[in-house]
């Protein structure tokens, strides 16, 4: 019998009332383990007056209420890690030490949650006029919402509403609807840590649920991470209707490496942010800059290295790399290992054909290595989010870095050098985000905030940290003027001096 995933609404499984469901596969073999519910608009509106019904109660509960209820999810979650790293393999197909690595990640922000009554100290000046005192206090928005991508089924989810609730707000999510069960099992998990009714909810669905949840008045604003074409259309759509919006999009994550370094640690850096989680992510390298001599051997060293990952089922503990999401991705990345010879790019390594004894269903793809990429190469120029590195030449650090700014994705970037002068030049040169020196994936810890520039970032803030929270708060303030106790009408005597 197919397991179906329903939605959450009001605290408890809302059975899809709309007739329309969704496959998902299992990435392994290709066969067809669930079906999603996908909600109607009306579904959605249900999920919105849950959540908006909750926030009268939640939004005025005590810091200590909200953190309470935190504690214990986080003691929760990470007493079934392996229950829903086990689920994400399952509907993503990722290894399941990846899939670990994910809710780790996600626990990142949970921590941060639970500590958020530091997060939301205000500020008081006191006499900045005659017994004039302005203070500035943060408050909840009301309904806010979070549409995450299937990459990371757990951790993006955790990257929004752990901050979002923990400030008083209630939350509406839409999973991706390729691997939705996580989500569920995320909010399942809220209930038992006794989060009430109404504050958390999801719903599954497609562009009728997402349209919906962009236009709905009661949704006060908008969480998004996905392809750089969809942040600008969940960007345009939501301001448009004055709500509040970050949206994080797609990213050409360069690796500078410089002629002084350390070449064995640049190849070891190049594979794994390369091929790591199949290539599935927006922090991924997928373009290194050889500058100087240094190309041959640094491609030698990679190609060495790549070819002795393992590619399996993520439940197989030997396996290295999993498949890709679903059969047309992989054909689609596939296409751009195809076309590359042709564009003036040298096949070092072509993955294509890979398949995997007894999971020959299965959405495989192998390694794929391009060297001498020129930057006209749509290889270079678009987002690929599959196993496939471009190596790129140029002679000098300035060409290089002249190569990275030219792009119009901005997410995270690296350079690999030995000399701290040049490391430093570009991490304040270089037009991104995130910079690593000596690190290839710089995600920053759940302290301080991830978000990119340019085509990578649609909105103001960046997501998590004390972006998240400013995010999901509004500021106010305070002026006061007290008349002093002595100055009280004649008559009333509350026993202070009258020769101030």
């Amino acid at each position: 019998m197919t397991k179906i995933v329903n939605h959450w609404i009001g605290g408890k499984t809302a059975e899809g009332a709309s007739g329309t469901y969704g496959p998902v596969t299992n990435p392994a073999t290709g066969e067809v383990t669930t079906k999603v519910a996908f909600a109607s608009v009306e579904e959605v509106d249900a999920a919105v007056a849950a959540a908006k019904e909750a926030f009268r109660t939640w939004g005025q509960s005590s810091l200590a209420q909200r953190t309470s209820v935190l504690f214990k999810f986080r003691a929760l979650l990470d007493a079934h890690r392996d229950e829903i790293a086990e689920l994400i393999t399952a509907e993503h197909g990722k290894v399941h030490s990846d899939a670990l690595g994910e809710v780790a990640r996600g626990l990142e922000i949970v921590d941060l949650a639970c500590g958020i009554n530091v997060q939301l100290k205000g500020e008081l000046s006191t006499q900045v006029a005659s017994r004039v005192d302005v203070a500035s206090i943060r408050q909840p928005l009301g309904v806010v919402a979070g549409i995450t991508p299937f990459n990371f089924p757990a951790m993006v989810p955790m990257w929004m509403f752990p901050l979002a609730i923990a400030c008083g707000n209630t939350f509406v999510l839409k999973p991706s609807e390729k691997d939705p069960s996580a989500s569920v099992r995320l909010a399942g998990l809220l209930a038992e840590a006794g989060l009430p009714e109404g504050v958390f909810n999801v719903v599954h669905g497609d562009k009728v649920a997402v349209d919906r949840l962009l236009e709905h008045p009661d949704v006060k604003a908008v969480s998004f991470v996905g392809s750089t074409p969809i942040a600008r259309y969940i960007h345009t759509t939501a301001s448009a209707g004055g709500k509040r919006v970050q949206a994080l999009g797609g990213a050409k994550n360069h690796m500078l490496v410089l002629p002084d370094a350390d070449l064995d640690a640049a190849a070891d850096a190049a594979v794994s942010a390369a091929y790591g989680s199949a290539g599935e992510r927006c922090m991924a390298i997928s373009a290194v800059v050889a500058v100087g001599a240094i190309g041959d051997e640094l491609v030698e060293k990679i190609r060495e290295r790549a070819e002795k990952i393992k590619i399996g089922p993520g439940d197989d503990p030997t396996s290295e790399m999993g498949p890709l999401i679903t059969a047309t991705h992989r054909d689609k990345v596939a296409s751009y290992v195809a076309g590359a010879a042709d564009e003036g790019a040298e096949v070092v390594l072509d993955g294509t054909g890979h398949t995997v004894d007894g999971f020959e269903n299965g959405h495989w793809i192998g390694i794929s290595l391009l060297d001498k990429v020129p930057t006209t190469a749509k290889a270079y120029q678009d987002e690929i989010f599959g196993p496939v590195l471009c190596v790129l030449r140029a002679d000098t650090y300035e060409e290089a870095l002249d190569i990275v700014n030219a792009s119009p994705y901005g997410n995270g970037t690296a350079i690999f050098t030995r000399d701290g002068g040049a490391a430093r030049r570009f991490q304040l040169e270089v037009e991104a985000g995130m910079v690593g020196v000596n690190v290839p994936i710089p995600v920053p810890v759940g302290y301080h905030s991830f978000g990119g520039w340019k085509d990578s970032l649609f909105g103001d803030h960046h997501i998590y940290g004390n972006d998240g929270t400013h995010f999901y708060t509004r500021g106010k303030v305070v002026t006061t003027r007290w008349p002093d106790p002595a100055d009280v009408p004649s008559g009333v005597d509350l026993g202070f001096p009258r020769n101030h």
